[in-house]
This record gives C-alpha cells, structure tokens and sequence, in this order.
C-alpha cells in the first residue's frame, strides 16, 4: 500500500490516540461513549503505524511529502 500519512500527521495521530484511550479509560466502564472512544485511538494507532489511511486514499490526500530525487519526466 502506498504511504499517505506524513510524519507530523503520524505524530498527531499518536497525540490524539492517546487522547482518545485515556478519555475511554476514565468514562463510565461500559458507556458506549467509551467504547468509541477506544476504537477511535485504536485506529489512530494503526493508521500512524502503517502510514496509511484509507479514508485519505478515498479523498485522495496525501501528507506525505515528495521525494525530491523522483522528478516527472
């Protein structure tokens, strides 16, 4: 898969997923609230991991920045 998370988004992403698992873990044990908001720092983390995101793709954006050495032709 071609990479469309730059490095400043990644770190972003990490910041909120963190944001996001600490948020689940002090509301209400089994509120569906908290429930989102685990999922939403899981997917956090794993879009940061792979650099990729597929809502990106589907927008098509891309934070990654342009490797200087591969001009167009």
């Amino acid at each position: 898969m071609k990479h469309n998370v730059g490095i400043l988004d990644g770190a972003v992403r990490w910041v909120l997923a963190a944001a996001f698992l600490a948020a689940s873990l002090t509301l209400p044990g089994r509120s569906v609230l908290a429930l989102l908001a685990a999922v939403a720092g899981l997917v956090m983390i794993a879009t940061a991991l792979q650099r990729t995101c597929p809502l990106y793709s589907l927008l098509g954006i891309n934070t990654c920045p342009r490797d200087p050495a591969r001009r167009p032709s």
